[in-house]
């Protein structure tokens, strides 16, 4: 097993942070985030545990260290062995896993004093993957509550949510240049999404939705950017083609950087069928867009109705349609309106730093106990 990582300089305490996912979506992104956070500080050394071949590989920045296990399926022994030894060797007293993959192999041993956290994201299974862990988190109300129902204890299952950078805003020449090579007119309106072209994204909805909008408003036309991959691409193109919008449908396929395409647009949509959380929302208010969100479980977590974005009914595109036409007609004065105080919203309840205070003074209290 190849580390590059020196484990014998840091001073710190060691964390780990596993994950085994294949894909580059949401979840890896905000792990990401978090693993360079605890980085930047002082209080804790966080060291990523992914795939050789995870898509994490290729986002690393210059520098940064990471360990690779092969975490092939969910029943692979060698890796779970492989873990082990790198509790040993690293000396970590905190082990994060994300998911499902992750946390199934991480199985820390009983005569270790580390302390095995399982972070979730969504409403999975909780036996064989989550409930040998000795603490949880959840990033949504929702999400604990259902742990706890799942029969995890109560007092060991932690609410914290997620965080997003502080967006930089792209300049006017950006903008422009980006708008040139869409081929969208200076005075559209854009509304933009983004997401893996999967089932429970709705970007199926969301078409259906934008074909019931009027083809302009304030005498400006409407535009759709959608920014995305996945194993549905082709058949939201043909969508598209049998609903007549395809001329008004910009595709920009999977962004790394997605920052420059919320600066392009007007209003941000997120049609999740499901959505535990929606880190996309959060994306957006870091760049000032007003949010109409379906009400998935997430949508209700993050939006006060009428307050700091819209909520639309899940699996409606006449619904969605609907909400959309409400803001799209109130205009851009209730835009600048709902976008403002969903940056009030981002910066009260998802700032970096109080999202990694929370980690931190959980680790501390598990710690404390364990010892």
């Amino acid at each position: 097993m190849k580390t590059g990582v020196d484990l014998t300089r840091e001073k710190r305490p060691c964390s780990l942070h596993i994950i085994g996912s294949r894909q580059l979506g949401g979840a890896e992104s905000f792990y990401l985030r978090l693993v360079r956070a605890f980085n930047e500080g002082n209080d804790l050394k966080a060291l990523p545990v992914i795939r050789p071949n995870s898509p994490l590989r290729q986002v690393l920045k210059s520098g940064e260290e990471a360990l690779y296990v092969p975490m092939r399926n969910g029943w692979d022994l060698l890796s779970m062995f492989s873990i082990r030894r790198l509790i040993r060797r690293t000396g970590a007293e905190i082990i994060q896993s994300y998911m499902g993959r992750g946390s199934r192999l991480t199985r820390v041993p009983q005569n270790m004093p580390a302390v095995h956290v399982a972070r979730l994201g969504g409403f999975y299974k909780i036996d064989g993957y989550y409930r040998h862990a000795n603490a949880w988190v959840g990033n949504t109300r929702e999400l604990c509550d259902y742990l706890v129902r799942q029969g995890l204890s109560a007092g060991r299952v932690y609410h914290i949510g997620n965080f997003v950078e502080p967006a930089s805003p792209c300049t006017a020449e950006e903008q422009q240049e980006l708008r040139q090579t869409l081929e969208i007119p200076a005075e559209a309106v854009v509304l933009f999404s983004l997401g893996r072209f999967i089932d429970i994204k709705g970007f199926d909805d969301l078409l259906a939705a934008f074909a019931g909008l009027a083809p302009e408003f304030h005498g400006r036309p409407l535009f759709l950017v959608v920014a995305g991959d996945g194993p549905l691409r082709q058949q939201l193109l043909n969508q598209a083609r049998e609903l007549g919008v395809e001329q008004r449908v910009r595709w920009a396929g999977w962004q790394s950087r997605p920052g420059p395409y919320f600066d392009l647009a007007d209003i941000f949509v997120c049609p999740s069928s499901h959505e535990t959380l929606g880190n996309v929302i959060l994306e957006a208010w870091a760049h000032r867009l007003p949010v109409v969100s379906t009400s998935t479980p997430g949508g209700r977590e993050l939006i006060v109705e009428g307050e700091n974005g819209l909520l639309a009914p899940v699996k409606d595109p006449e619904g969605l349609a609907a909400r959309l036409g409400e803001l799209l007609s109130a205009g851009p004065s209730a835009w600048e309106r709902l976008a403002k105080s969903g940056g009030r919203t981002l910066q009260s309840k998802h700032g970096k730093e109080a999202v990694v205070g929370q980690y931190l003074a959980m680790y501390e209290e598990l710690l404390g106990a364990r010892r």
